[in-house]
């Protein structure tokens, strides 16, 4: 190596010490679009998901239900995460249920290679003992995760994404989500 690359590199590194030893912010997963939204417990939340898509200029397909085979000319798996007995009710299915036909759904995404973007919308009220079993089991699935603030007051999200290395972007309230979600998407 010739004396100048040496020296780029190590005054790169010095900078990196300089600013306090920490590596640069880590760059926003590219997603692409359309997108196809489905729920992970069947909150209304996924309702408010295809608003903020909307809003954001993001062509997006609403499937509540979504299957593997719904994928097909899809770049991209929205997934958000709420569950809903009422809602689960409407759709004829019960917990044991949804949970299969979510674990199908991202095997299906990941025989495709399709990256999974998962939202949480709903906040504190939207937490529960069936939403956090579906946050541990399918957020880990997640290329990147989009969360209201109060819906991780106990750091659930924040931990696991930490533990997968999972970007997470945390705003305030739901409307907050539009500029992040275009952000993910390269808008």
């Amino acid at each position: 190596m010739k004396k100048t690359g040496v020296l780029v590199i190590l005054a790169g590194l010095l900078a990196g010490v300089a600013a306090g030893g920490q590596a640069a912010p880590a760059v926003p997963p590219a997603f692409e679009t359309p997108l196809l939204l489905t729920s992970a417990g069947q909150s209304a939340d996924v309702s408010l998901a295809a608003t903020l898509a909307r809003r954001g200029g993001l062509p997006a397909t609403l499937a509540k239900a979504a299957e593997g085979k719904d994928l097909a000319g899809y770049k991209t798996l929205v997934l958000v995460l709420g569950a809903s007995m009422k809602g689960l009710g409407a759709a004829g299915l019960d917990t044991a249920k949804e949970k299969n036909r979510v674990r199908a759904l991202l095997a299906a995404a990941k025989s495709l290679s399709m990256p999974v973007l998962c939202l949480h919308l709903g906040g504190e009220q939207r937490r529960g003992e069936l939403t956090d079993e579906m946050i541990k089991e399918f957020l880990p699935s997640a290329r990147m995760a989009i969360v209201v603030a109060s819906g991780d007051k106990d750091g659930l999200f924040a931990r696991i994404c930490r533990e997968k290395a999972i970007p997470l972007k945390v705003v305030e309230k739901t409307l907050d989500a539009v500029e992040p979600l275009k952000a993910a998407f390269g808008k």
